[in-house]
């Protein structure tokens, strides 16, 4: 893992948002990029159009970016009350660096953030991956209903 660069993004990710920049702070394409990581790597976030994925980053309050030299490997994000709630969101690994720690490292990046840990409550929700959060520490909450208005 050392050939693989964290970055913590400003809240609404401008660099990333309106610039593409990746590591090094140098523009790299990271919104395409960002595109193609969810494509390839998720079912939940298939065909996510650029400009969608520009609003997510500005309405999000905490954005983590894995690059493994200028590829885009690992991504999650957060939003926050920064009282009572917050949620994490999208964490996605790309399907062949999986099951070496780099999910562990978002999510821990993620929740260490002090406008997450600040938060009363964390929620996420999962399709498929129930185990991997659970071994993190989340716990199936059966007294609260998961509802949908689409």
């Amino acid at each position: 893992m050392k050939d693989i660069s964290l970055i913590k993004h400003a809240s609404s990710a401008p660099g990333l948002r309106l610039f593409g920049l990746g590591p090094a702070f140098k523009p790299n394409k990271g919104l395409e990029k960002l595109k193609v990581l969810f494509n390839q790597n998720t079912s939940w976030a298939q065909n996510r159009t650029i400009r969608q994925i520009k609003q997510m980053l500005a309405n999000s309050n905490v954005i983590i970016t894995l690059w493994k030299n200028n590829n885009l490997v690992g991504f999650g994000r957060a939003t926050t009350d920064q009282v009572y709630r917050a949620v994490l969101w999208d964490i996605v690994v790309s399907k062949d660096l999986q099951r070496i720690g780099l999910g562990k490292v978002i999510v821990e990046e993620l929740l260490k953030d002090k406008k997450v840990n600040s938060a009363e409550k964390v929620y996420l929700m999962t399709t498929d991956s129930k185990d991997f959060y659970t071994q993190l520490g989340f716990k199936v909450n059966i007294n609260q209903t998961l509802m949908m208005l689409n």
